[in-house]
């Protein structure tokens, strides 16, 4: 078994079909999608799961986060995977977790929900998701987790809050709310499955693309982006504050980013510039790049692609001595965007 559950198998191909709604303002349409497979959903055999756990008691109804771990208990500790879903920061639902299946390879799996950002703008979104680790650690021996070995993964908009928590986690960057400020934020690897790296970039790389054309309508009413800010796109404070790309410091944890050359919603180019700017901090670093591939879609459930996510964690937060082998592009079949 894989980390791709059959809950995933069964649900992948509407996610697909909306992969593009994942980062407009149409989200909302892509997540009702995903609602009306849910209702056939089965957890695989041996994980059982507690949903809609407040870490922020009293707090916004959407500062729940649910928890996976297995059925038969190991009377000891498990590293943690936290899946942050995407949605344009304003749609989406933590309710359907893909990586499920990475409890039967060890993992305790927590799927966390944030407030979207026509409840509040950025930094609310990464604030909750930092406030949903501190929260873990503390109930870490009530659900078995090892506090020193914990893994974000998320794409789109949940890549790019992924990616927040691995270069700003434990800085303090963003003030702390909830409870347990005592205790640290900080992840020891991350999984960006293409998300936004740097808002003051965006803008120029989508108009330089050659392969595609963007969807986004940069700086209206319809952009996702510049709605999370709650101002426009520019070189300013605001879009810097919110780009990952601009906290990388030598010492971050290491991270595996995956993106499809194709790119209708977030350019190709945010990842490579990402991943220079990591390797120029000694930052550990493995971009898989997927050609043809568009905003989701079939490249990114490959067999090789879920092992290599695997392996990737296994490593990091399992200490296995495992290697970590990028794809090669031509074991890829292109599938062009539209």
């Amino acid at each position: 078994m894989t980390y791709l559950s059959l809950s995933m198998q069964r649900v992948k191909g509407a996610l697909l079909k909306n992969a593009a709604y994942a980062f407009i303002i149409s989200a909302s349409i892509f997540a009702k999608s995903v609602r009306a497979e849910e209702s056939s959903l089965r957890l695989p055999p041996g994980v059982q799961v507690e949903r809609d756990i407040s870490y922020i008691p009293g707090g916004d109804p959407a500062q729940k986060l649910d928890i996976y771990r297995a059925k038969a208990s190991t009377n000891g500790i498990s590293p943690l995977i936290v899946y942050i879903h995407g949605g344009g920061w304003m749609g989406g639902s933590k309710s359907h977790c893909p990586y499920v299946g990475m409890v039967a390879r060890g993992y305790v799996v927590a799927s966390v929900e944030y407030r979207f950002s026509q409840v509040a703008t950025f930094p609310a979104q990464i604030q909750d998701c930092q406030a949903a680790i501190r929260w873990l650690r503390v109930n870490r021996e009530k659900y078995g987790i090892d506090p020193d070995h914990i893994g974000g993964i998320g794409e789109s908009a949940g890549g790019h809050l992924s990616a927040l928590l691995g270069t700003t986690g434990g800085k303090g960057v963003f003030s702390p709310i909830g409870e347990h400020t005592d205790q640290s934020d900080r992840v020891q690897a991350v999984c960006d499955v293409f998300g936004l790296m740097d808002f003051t970039t965006i803008i120029q790389q989508a108009a330089d693309d050659k392969d595609v054309r963007n969807i986004i309508e940069f700086n209206t009413p319809k952009d996702p982006c510049s709605l999370l800010l709650g101002k426009h796109l520019d070189r300013g404070e605001a879009s810097r504050a919110a780009s990952p790309i601009f906290y990388v410091e030598k010492g971050d944890p290491p991270f595996l980013i995956l993106h499809g050359t194709h790119d209708i919603v977030v350019p190709y180019a945010q990842s490579v510039e990402f991943a220079k700017v990591l390797r120029e901090k000694d930052v550990p670093v493995w971009l898989q790049t997927l050609p043809g591939a568009n905003h989701g879609g079939p490249a990114f459930v490959r067999p090789e692609i879920r092992q290599l996510v695997e392996n990737f964690f296994a490593k990091f937060l399992q200490n296995k001595d495992v290697e970590i082998q990028l794809v090669q592009k031509s074991k890829f079949h292109e599938e062009k965007a539209p």
